[in-house]
């Protein structure tokens, strides 16, 4: 199989690759540590759990509303250019939470604001950075890039947290501050990333080009059923917004017992991404993908049921590894498949499905907090991923016969639907 024999030593021999790596992990850890802050110093001003899931519902907005924009600008325009821009907005952004902090001007709705703005530059920053991998390393090494990419995102899930509520003692300027240095950095290394050349003629903007990463989706079942299962299980299980009421009310620990939390999910995540970049997933990847939510489903139930730290933050390690599994092959399947001058405004519907319901699952988990308590909501939760699982088995049935991630898998002795040809210029 393609790749096979590569290994993660040899990804990281490429420097671009190695930039791009840090890159993300000092991006995703400012937001991380910047979200831990944000969610402990509103709750403790308003004690709200519908604020907590109010900011997740102002980030949500950014990428949906201008999913169509993102795609078309990534595919249009350098990809650097507009990543080091968002990270650039991400500083600033970071740097008014700071001042506002330390000089008392800043409210539940100026916070939301910010909350707003760092939001809308996320929604370019993430496709832009995703669709620059393929420009970074050679298509055999692309499967095991992707699982390294989001090993990168989850080590700075566990750092970010954990140090935002450690730092968070010294108050929520300090980690502000720290944040805005981080996302300065980023800048810097994506700057100096050296990337394949793109070619210079693309086609023009119109209505259809616009749309096309919606088109490519629903064309094709089987891409739309793994987007789409992500959606909902994301929206029906996202805990994160729930996590202050958990660490204080329930759990009862404090800020570090919420960075805690925050943590372990990314735990999981790096534990499995990093297993990933060293091994392939094998063949049946339909199957293990539809195993791998339901577990994330079962670790939710028993998250929301738990009364004990040490419990609850094996279920988030659970919770989280499982989440990787999913992301590694939503990635894989989706870079691997789609033309390269049509990548960015595939992955923009992409993240606008999944990255948005993220935040929008905080803002369920925190109105279900606030109308039947925190721990019904989680549970809730739980068993909808599980029950969409099922759902989703029976309809897209596709998603059960998809093999392997690459998209010309050897030994495949029939003419599988779910394993599509466009990778490879022939049209079915």
């Amino acid at each position: 199989m393609t790749g096979v024999g590569l290994s993660l030593p040899a990804l990281m021999r490429h420097n671009s690759f190695g930039n791009f790596w840090c890159a993300r992990v000092a991006t995703t850890m400012a937001y991380q540590m910047q979200s831990v802050a944000i969610g402990w110093q509103i709750y403790d001003m308003t004690g709200s759990a519908l604020d907590l899931g109010l900011v997740g519902l102002v980030q949500f907005f950014p990428t949906v509303a201008l999913s169509v924009l993102v795609g078309q600008a990534v595919d249009h325009y350098d990809r650097k250019i507009i990543a080091r821009t968002c990270q650039f907005a991400g500083a600033l952004g970071a740097t008014m939470l700071a001042v506002g902090t330390a000089s008392g001007w800043l409210t539940r709705d100026t916070i939301l604001l910010l909350v707003f703005m760092t939001g809308t530059a996320r929604a370019f920053e993430m496709p832009s950075m995703l669709a620059l991998v393929p420009g970074i390393v050679a298509p055999a090494l692309l499967p095991r890039a992707i699982a390294a990419s989001t090993s990168a995102s989850q080590t700075a899930v566990i750092c970010g947290p954990a140090l935002g509520g450690l730092l968070y003692a010294f108050g929520p300027t300090v980690v502000y501050a720290i944040c805005a240095v981080i996302f300065v950095i980023a800048t810097i290394l994506v700057a100096v990333l050296k990337t394949a050349p793109r070619p210079t003629e693309r086609a023009p903007v119109t209505l259809a080009t616009m749309f096309a990463g919606f088109s490519y989706i629903r064309g094709r079942p089987w891409l739309l059923g793994v987007i789409s299962l992500d959606l909902f299980v994301v929206l029906l299980g996202g805990v994160v917004a729930l996590l202050p009421i958990f660490a204080r009310d329930i759990l009862q620990t404090g800020p570090w017992g919420l960075g805690l939390l925050r943590s372990a999910p990314a735990v999981g995540a790096l534990s499995m991404s990093a297993f990933l970049a060293h091994r392939s997933l094998g063949h049946e990847v339909g199957i293990k993908l539809f195993g791998s939510v339901a577990v994330f489903g079962v670790a939710i139930v028993v998250f929301s049921l738990s009364r004990s730290l040490p419990l609850s933050l094996a279920a988030l390690v659970v919770y989280g590894a499982m989440d990787a599994v999913s992301v590694v092959i939503r990635h894989s399947l989706v870079q691997t498949r789609t033309p390269a001058d049509m990548l960015g405004r595939v992955i923009a519907v992409n993240a606008m499905f999944t990255g948005t319901t993220g935040s929008l699952g905080q803002f369920r988990a925190g109105l279900l907090a606030a109308l039947l308590g925190a721990v019904p909501s989680a549970l809730i939760g739980g068993l909808g991923a599980i029950a969409v699982t099922g759902l989703w088995m029976w309809w897209f049935p596709e998603l059960k016969r998809i093999r392997f991630l690459e998209p010309e898998p050897v030994l495949l002795g029939r003419d599988d639907p779910a394993e599509p040809r466009e990778a490879t210029g022939k049209v079915r």
